[in-house]
């Protein structure tokens, strides 16, 4: 199945591009104080356009949903740079003697950022059990303490979790990621293997 745009559909995003891109590059430049941030996230709005086209009937229908998604992906680059931030506080605070080689740095930073992913993608109890059971090595009823569940539910969140993560590799092994020199998958963080 072609999921490219037709000719049609990318005269479309051209046309919204035209028309709405100055507009929605300073919507973004007032929501960051900041104009390269506001240039890429105005970009990656309009090739996710281009990627799945839409029709919009009327300016203020076009720009509502182009804010949105502008919102969306602001809310997303401060959630990287957040997850940047607690890892380089975290490396700031080994000996140096200890620190990573930068090309892991970057690794462990996509992988941080995988694992960001696929938790919000969950039900906030089931990312929670996973974090607690797995990466902080509670027993199933200190999370379940700490949750107000049963054990047994804990043990459903955590296998729910572990069977996102195994489908989220499954996906991305179809797509051809990882390949070489990109983030390892989620499932091969140390922290975060079932045992």
């Amino acid at each position: 199945m072609d999921t490219a745009p037709s000719a049609f559909q990318q005269q479309q995003v051209e046309t919204l591009y035209a028309n709405h891109h100055a507009w929605l590059q300073g919507w973004l430049r007032r929501r960051l104080g900041n104009a390269a941030d506001a240039a890429d996230l105005a970009h990656d709005a309009f090739v996710i356009l281009l990627a799945r086209p839409r029709r919009f009937d009327s300016t203020p229908e076009a720009r509502g949903y182009l804010r949105s998604m502008a919102n969306g992906l602001c809310v997303d680059l401060q959630r990287r740079r957040a997850i940047e931030q607690a890892w380089l506080d975290a490396l700031a605070a080994r000996p140096e003697a200890l620190a990573p080689s930068a090309e892991h740095q970057v690794m462990v930073l996509q992988a941080l950022q995988e694992v960001d992913i696929m938790l919000r993608s969950l039900p906030p109890k089931a990312a929670t059990a996973f974090v607690l059971a797995e990466g902080c090595e509670m027993t199933d009823r200190e999370v379940a303490e700490t949750l107000g569940v049963s054990d047994r539910m804990v043990r459903k969140y955590v296998a729910q979790a572990m069977l996102h993560c195994m489908r989220l590799e499954a996906r991305q092994a179809l797509e051809g990621v990882p390949r070489s020199g990109e983030a390892p998958s989620v499932q091969a963080i140390p922290v975060f293997t079932a045992g």
